[in-house]
């Protein structure tokens, strides 16, 4: 029997009885990061990075057992080593390998090769099986370089401020807001932010994240203060009452997904930015672990793992549920 398998739970590790991101409660849990979909509720105990730990904390609630460990650092659990690395998808996302008896398996999670400079950079991990997302599996996906896509933002957003009016941009609260945080230029104008992503702000303050200045939409706040900010919220804000107060205003969002599919967003411009990897990352991430073995997931999986084998490369689909 191989190392890893795969059940109604999850990706599953019999020899260490633990899984990986599993998509129903179980005893044991490796995480690869924070978004709700892959650190899910309900499990026993909990393992992740001591980057990520705060932020699942924050999500699951002071009742979840989470423990956490050091990039590269190895944990044997019953014979088997496991080693969490970056993954360079969001703040303390990661790969995890696992290694018995020579075999070795390296479990994606989600993953991006492009250094956001706010996560930690993705590190390629040799191994025997590789586990890969396939969020953007086409090669309709072929990112920008992620300063252009900010210029564009920058752009977007001076245009508005001369225009007086409020620039709101939907955005995740985890990962990317905190990536066009950064990158985008403060000297435009105030940044300010939705309560679900000035809230994750705080948390990853409080750890060390260094992240430049916001300041949380306030219900006290005069429409004045609003003219010529950029809001970031999340995608959920939009269609809630909450965008109302602010009137006068452009509405945009950043997402791999812009000009693929509809948002359910109503927005007026959107930028491809994404913290997935595009075509050209997938196919360098999996050419470079030097694994034979591919096993997809998520996305676009008949489609890449048909690519897959076109390569040469022994590459069958997983159905998740993330």
């Amino acid at each position: 029997m191989p190392l890893i398998t795969f059940n109604a739970n999850g990706i599953y590790c019999e020899r260490a009885d633990i899984y990986i991101d599993p998509w129903k409660p179980v005893d044991k849990a490796l995480i690869t990061h924070g978004h709700s979909d892959h650190a899910r509720w309900g499990n026993k105990y909990y393992l992740c990075t001591t980057n990520a730990e705060p932020v699942i904390s924050y999500r699951l609630g002071n009742e979840a057992k989470i423990e956490s460990i050091d990039y590269g650092k190895q944990i044997d659990i019953n014979g088997v080593k496991f080693s969490f690395h970056p993954a360079g998808h969001i703040i303390g996302s990661a790969q995890i390998r696992a290694e018995y008896k020579g075999e070795v398996w390296v479990a994606s999670g989600d993953y991006k090769v492009t250094n956001d400079g706010v996560s930690e950079p993705f590190e390629s991990v040799k191994c025997d099986h590789f586990i890969t997302e396939s969020t953007f599996g086409l090669p309709a996906f072929d990112w920008a370089p992620q300063e252009e896509v900010i210029s564009q933002m920058n752009d977007w957003w001076q245009a508005n401020a001369s225009e007086g009016k409020v620039s709101i941009i939907g955005s995740y609260a985890l990962g990317k807001a905190q990536r066009i945080i950064n990158l985008i230029d403060h000297s435009i104008g105030e940044v300010l932010t939705h309560g679900a992503v000035e809230y994750t702000n705080k948390v990853l303050r409080k750890q060390g994240v260094k992240l430049a200045k916001t300041t949380k939409v306030d219900n006290s706040m005069h429409f004045n203060r609003f003219k010529g900010s950029l809001i970031i919220a999340p995608p959920s804000a939009f269609r809630s009452p909450w965008i109302r107060k602010f009137k006068d205003y452009s509405a945009a969002r950043a997402s791999g997904w812009v000009g693929m599919r509809e948002m359910g967003m109503p927005t007026d411009r959107g930028f491809v930015l994404s913290d997935h990897a595009d075509w050209k990352g997938l196919n360098m991430a999996v050419k470079d672990t030097g694994a034979d073995h591919i096993y997809v997931t998520h996305g676009y999986t008949d489609q890449y793992a048909t690519y897959l084998l076109e390569q040469g490369f022994n590459a069958q689909v997983i159905a998740t549920e993330y």
